[in-house]
């Protein structure tokens, strides 16, 4: 599976979650706002007040940065205890 992160330039959440997607070794991919899509399919997909980055995680939103770093964690947990 593979994230989908939406990002914009000289975003400090974007490019942490960039980084700790990069450590665990997972597979993503960045799609940039004015290049990928605009601030109005951003909105229209996520809502009004929604915050970068964006990510989807089998066609489910996971959320920011937070909650995407807590949904690697947790899906890191699941698989040291199998």
């Amino acid at each position: 599976m593979t994230f989908i992160v939406y990002s914009k330039d000289n975003c400090s959440y974007c490019h942490k979650l960039k980084q700790v997607l990069e450590l665990t070794g997972k597979k993503f991919t960045i799609l940039n706002l004015g290049e990928d899509f605009d601030r109005e399919e951003f909105l229209d997909r996520f809502g009004e007040g929604s915050t970068f980055p964006q990510v989807i995680y089998d066609g489910e939103n996971i959320g920011g940065c937070v909650e995407t770093i807590r949904f690697v964690k947790k899906e890191y947990i699941r698989t040291q205890t199998k």
